[in-house]
């Protein structure tokens, strides 16, 4: 009879902690805090104690995670792929992927993380730092995003609020678009050939 008693202990013990995991963070104070540790990128931290890592981030309307066909599985991802266009055309080739190491942990953010062109660094103990390779930025400069060039950027990442400068002169004809200024050291040759002017005239 004691055995079972152990039994039954052990199972309302078992209930009530199952109970408490379908609370809303209203009424476990402590619970929602994971997000103040959290980085979505562009999106929302949510805690969910259904989820692997007891929250989730909700994407802002034009990002996504780094692996969308995961989408559903791997929501606990930061927002850092842009939804617009691409072009790795005018960026080198990207250096095959290295092997991943035997005792990398899946608990570690720089499994999933993608860097483009820069390479990965756990910061905190749900982030992750995308150091960027010379000539390559972190997108909005947001060091958990990732490394682009400028020139990879399409003109439709704008709308997201990434800027995208484009230079419309071309290097073969820098002579064709100069701008005159009058520098101070030249307007003294300037005001020398008006009183000469007016002097001549007067007489």
């Amino acid at each position: 009879m004691v055995s079972s008693s152990k039994y039954v202990v052990l199972l309302v013990v078992l209930l009530a902690v199952s109970a408490t995991a379908n609370l809303s963070p209203n009424y476990s104070p402590n619970f929602g805090e994971i997000c103040n540790e959290v980085n979505c990128g562009k999106g929302k931290c949510e805690a969910s104690l259904g989820s692997q890592f007891g929250f989730k981030c909700k994407c802002d309307s034009g990002w996504s995670r780094t692996r969308p066909n995961q989408d559903e599985d791997l929501d606990f991802l930061p927002c850092i792929i842009p939804n617009c266009s691409l072009d790795y055309s005018c960026m080198p080739a990207a250096p095959p992927a290295p092997s991943v190491p035997n005792n990398q942990s899946v608990f570690d953010p720089c499994y999933y993380a993608y860097c483009g062109q820069g390479t990965c660094s756990k910061n905190l103990t749900y982030g992750q730092t995308c150091n960027c390779n010379p000539g390559f930025s972190n997108l909005l400069n947001i060091t958990a995003f990732p490394c682009f060039s400028e020139c990879a950027l399409g003109s439709d990442c704008e709308r997201l609020g990434i800027n995208v400068s484009r230079s419309t002169s071309d290097d073969n004809n820098k002579d064709n678009n100069q701008a005159t200024s009058f520098l101070p050291g030249n307007f003294h040759w300037i005001g020398i050939m008006l009183i000469t002017a007016l002097l001549a005239v007067r007489n």
